[in-house]
């Protein structure tokens, strides 16, 4: 696979009460890790934290003032009661970009029924006091097939995306 190298740093945000209290590994982090490396990011070990909208908001916040420029979240995209990544990445993002994860969930239905079931968000969040630079930011469902199936949607889009809201041109 010829990949081109970037500097863009991205970061993974594991989000599973189950995983963060050492009940259940998190499998989805580590696929996701291992296939932003391959896409050319530079990229630390997944950050695991428990469902709710507060601590999905607080460690994305501290992932953009450590300057991550890509943020990928799996878990807590379903309709569980705890399910509620979608809201706080909503508290974060500046502006949705919904063709991400429209893209995401097609893909998701063609390959089980229940992939249309994620309200995962993707949108970027625009330079800004506490903020670094701007940065991607997109919700995945919490299983290794998404990770696997969705990485691949946002690698296709992301330098794209972070060229743009540093104000690149369209090209």
């Amino acid at each position: 696979m010829n990949v081109t190298r970037t500097s863009h740093r991205a970061l993974v945000i594991t989000v599973s009460d189950r995983s963060a209290a050492g009940e259940r590994e998190d499998r989805s982090g580590p696929a996701a890790v291992a296939r932003l490396r391959d896409g050319g990011f530079a990229c630390s070990e997944p950050l695991v934290v428990p469902d709710g909208a507060d601590s999905v908001e607080a460690a994305l916040r501290a992932a953009l003032a450590e300057g991550a420029r890509l943020i990928v979240t799996t878990g807590g995209t379903g309709l569980g009661p705890r399910d509620v990544t979608p809201e706080g990445t909503a508290r974060v993002i500046t502006r949705q970009i919904p063709g991400i994860a429209e893209e995401l969930r097609r893909i998701g239905a063609s390959e089980k029924p229940g992939g249309m079931l994620s309200r995962g968000l993707a949108g970027i969040v625009d330079a800004a006091p506490g903020v670094t630079a701007g940065a991607l930011v997109v919700n995945l469902p919490g299983s290794t097939a998404a990770v696997g199936s969705g990485i691949p949607v946002i690698l296709s889009v992301a330098l794209h995306v972070i060229d743009q809201i540093g104000g690149g041109d369209h090209t």
